[in-house]
C-alpha cells in the first residue's frame, strides 16, 4: 500500500471485515509504520475487553503488530491464496447450485444476525466501557479535555455528531475521550467527572445490522442506568450511576 488507509480501512482491520488483498496492504503499510502498528494494537486491545466485559469472560489480548510478525503473516496467507486458487478451479465443474447454496446461507446468516441483535439489550457495549474506563478512571484518553470542551474532537471523528450535553450546571466536566472500535465502525465514549470523583459517560456508535436504531429509552445493570436513544444515524447512550443519573435525564430533556 502506496498511500495511508483511511480511519475507515483501519477500523475494519480491527473489527476483521478487509478482504484478504486489502487486509494484507494495510498489514504491508503497518509493518512500515510501527508508531501506528501500535496504536492499530491498542483498538484491538480495546475491542477485546469490550467483547470480554459484554460476555463476562477474560479473553486472551491480541498479539503484537511487530513488522516481523505482520511479514510472516502476509507470507502464510499468500501460500494459502496459492492453494484457495487451485480449489476454485477444480470446484467450478461442479456447477453453479453451490453457488446458490452459498448465497442461501448467507442471507440466512445475515437475518440470524440482526435477530440477535434486535433481541439483546440495548447499548450493552456501552455499559461494558464505562466499566472499563469511566468507573475504573483508567480512561487514558485519545484527547484530554482542553477547556472542558470535546465537541471539536468528536466533530472530527464523527460525521455531524449531536452536541455533547453541557453538565456543568451540576459539577460535571469533560476530562477526556477515547476512540474504540465495535463491529460496526468507530465508536467513542466521552467521560465526565464531578469534583468527588463520580463519573458519568457519553458513548456514541454506528447502529448494528440492518441499521438497527434505538427508541429513546433506558435500562438498569447493576448500579448503573443506561439512557440511550438514536439521532442523525448514530445510536447514542449515558451512563451514570446514583444521583446523576438525574442529572442525565435533565440534560437530556432539553438536548433530544
Amino acid at each position: 500500500m502506496t498511500t495511508t488507509p483511511s480511519e475507515y480501512d483501519l477500523h475494519a482491520y480491527v473489527d476483521g471485515l478487509l478482504d484478504g488483498e486489502r487486509r494484507e496492504a494495510v498489514e504491508d503499510w503497518l509493518a512500515r509504520h510501527p508508531g501506528r502498528a501500535a496504536e492499530i494494537q491498542a483498538w484491538q486491545r480495546d475491542a477485546q475487553l469490550l467483547r470480554a466485559a459484554l460476555v463476562g469472560d477474560a479473553l486472551a489480548p491480541p498479539g503484537e503488530l511487530d513488522p516481523a510478525r505482520l511479514r510472516a503473516g502476509l507470507a502464510r496467507r499468500r501460500n494459502a491464496r496459492y492453494a484457495i486458487a487451485a480449489t476454485v478451479l477444480l470446484s467450478l465443474g461442479a456447477g453453479g447450485i453451490g453457488g446458490w447454496q452459498i448465497r442461501e446461507w448467507r442471507g440466512q446468516e445475515s437475518n440470524r444476525t440482526a435477530a440477535a441483535y434486535a433481541s439483546m439489550a440495548p447499548m450493552g457495549d456501552a455499559i461494558a466501557a464505562h466499566r472499563l474506563f469511566a468507573s475504573r478512571h483508567d480512561l487514558r484518553p485519545d484527547r484530554a479535555a482542553r477547556g472542558g470542551d470535546l465537541q471539536g474532537w468528536l466533530d472530527a471523528n464523527f460525521r455531524e455528531p449531536m452536541r455533547l450535553p453541557d453538565l456543568s450546571g451540576a459539577g460535571f466536566r469533560q476530562v477526556g475521550a477515547r476512540l474504540l472500535a465495535t463491529e460496526q465502525g468507530a465508536a467513542a465514549l466521552v467521560v465526565y467527572e464531578d469534583a468527588g470523583g463520580n463519573a458519568i459517560s457519553f458513548y456514541i456508535r454506528p447502529p448494528g445490522p440492518r441499521r438497527y436504531l434505538l427508541a429513546r429509552g433506558d435500562r438498569r445493570d447493576g448500579d448503573l442506568l443506561t439512557q440511550y436513544w438514536s439521532r442523525g444515524g448514530y445510536n447514542y447512550a449515558m451512563v451514570s450511576s446514583g444521583e446523576s443519573a438525574d442529572v442525565v435525564r435533565r440534560a437530556l430533556d432539553g438536548a433530544i
